[in-house]
């Protein structure tokens, strides 16, 4: 193979388990801080909700560094799987603040039901508990709002703008009333682990807001093409207006924003499915579905756009040279067609196996431009459909472990697998090659569901 793109800078970024350990001692920063004060201890019930809320309060200040698309931070590990983190650890941050006014009513409960009510009728009615309480309310709301996005009747960029001021309100508030009648932080060391913190915080919403787009309105790009390419599925072609593109790898992703100011809270994260061979021209090819995507074969030649990114972790670099096997489902193989692209470029001296999965044959992506790279690389194809035609030579059905059976008999633990497509089949493809004793740490799975 030959050496790789000298224009593909060195990915920037936090080793993955040094990340996870400083995201530990983040969240528990503030218990060592409370204990070091050698106050007196409370009864069990107050020092749980102190302990909990604590550590919550720090997760959640902590998601804001996690959702602002650092690659100084994300880079090593992943924005998709750092971003898949961010909502599931919404779950455990959301108990932990939410029981922390709860546990305070525990004891009265030997008073009875009514007792420990009348307790948290008037904690919640308190004036001085007034900023907590509605930073409470807002964190009950914002979180599965979050979670469940997808299924609300709002366009994204309404959902966007709520979650980040929603977001913003519940961190200032929360700062406040900690500040304010926290017992321990009171401290100056713990008060000041919380302003930092919130400032950084909310330091992270002024880059993604403000700072990101003030850069990328210097760097503008114009539409230089637009084609469909199968069935309600289109590839749009991008050049800079200054020329110089920033470097990328084969199967990494950006978020974009076309025909709208780079301020524009209408952006979203797509593949890039050109081969860094082909800069300064970058493509993407984007399926319709949902409220912009459905526009998007009406875009114009011409068209100014902003791209943030690179970003991801869906390519080789850093990976051992070895057999592929590369597994899609629909637009899914929009990143591996620019693998396959620039694998062909660099003469990619090992096997490569694609499973690619589609309703009908209409929706093949890339089809005759996949046969030609038979003969540049040595390929193997499998193009399966769940509703072929009549004549349809290849396999038939649907992604499902019997049939990665038939396409794959024999799945090596050598080779390194890359997934992309629907959830419903990364689930089952993953589980499949579980089964089968295929290391984790060869499997490369891309998962676009989160904002």
């Amino acid at each position: 193979m030959s050496q790789p793109d000298s224009t593909q800078a060195r990915r920037p970024g936090i080793p993955p388990l040094l990340l996870v350990g400083l995201y530990g001692l983040l969240a528990l920063t503030p218990l060592l801080l409370a204990w070091l004060q050698g106050l007196p201890a409370r009864s069990f019930w107050r020092e749980l909700s102190s302990g909990l809320v604590l550590v919550g309060f720090a997760m959640l200040l902590a998601q804001f560094l996690l959702s602002g698309r650092f690659r100084s931070l994300s880079g090593r590990v992943g924005i998709d799987l750092v971003m898949r983190f961010h909502q599931l650890i919404a779950f455990s941050l959301l108990v932990f603040i939410l029981v922390h006014p709860l546990l305070y009513a525990v004891p009265r409960l030997a008073d009875g039901p009514d007792a420990a009510l009348t307790s948290l009728v008037r904690m919640f009615s308190s004036q001085g508990l007034r900023s907590g309480v509605i930073a409470w309310v807002l964190l009950l709301l914002l979180v599965p709002l979050g979670i469940f996005r997808d299924r609300l009747p709002l366009p994204y960029e309404t959902w966007r703008l709520s979650h980040g001021l929603g977001a913003a309100a519940i961190a200032v508030l929360s700062t406040h009333h900690t500040l304010r009648v926290g017992t321990y932080s009171d401290n100056p060391w713990l008060a000041g682990f919380w302003l930092i913190l919130t400032g950084l915080a909310l330091l992270s919403l002024v880059q993604v807001y403000l700072i990101k787009p003030l850069a990328q309105r210097g760097t503008p790009w114009r539409v230089i093409g637009n084609r469909p390419v199968a069935e309600r599925m289109w590839e749009i072609r991008l050049e800079p207006e200054d020329g110089k593109a920033p470097p990328f790898e084969a199967g990494q992703f950006a978020w974009l924003n076309f025909g709208h100011s780079a301020f524009s809270l209408t952006e979203h994260p797509f593949s890039i499915s050109s081969a860094p061979a082909e800069r300064p021209q970058i493509a993407f090819t984007i399926k319709e579905n949902g409220d912009f995507t459905r526009q998007i074969g009406s875009i114009p030649v011409g068209t100014r756009a902003y791209l943030d990114g690179p970003h991801g972790t869906f390519c080789l670099h850093g990976r051992p040279q070895r057999p592929l096997v590369l597994i899609a489902g629909g637009v899914g193989f929009a990143p591996i067609i620019g693998m396959l692209r620039q694998l062909a470029r660099d003469f990619w001296p090992h096997p490569v196996h694609l499973i690619y999965g589609n309703r009908h044959e209409g929706q093949i992506l890339y089809r005759e431009e996949i046969e030609a790279l038979c003969s540049r690389l040595d390929l193997r194809v499998d193009l399966v459909l769940s509703e072929p035609p009549p004549d349809w030579p290849g396999p038939q059905g649907e992604l499902t472990p019997d049939m990665l059976d038939r396409c794959l008999p024999d799945p090596s633990p050598d080779a390194l697998y890359f997934l992309c497509g629907p959830l419903g089949m990364m689930d089952s493809v993953e589980a499949w090659l579980s089964d089968r004793q295929v290391p984790n740490s060869a499997v490369v799975a891309e998962r676009f569901k989160y904002s």
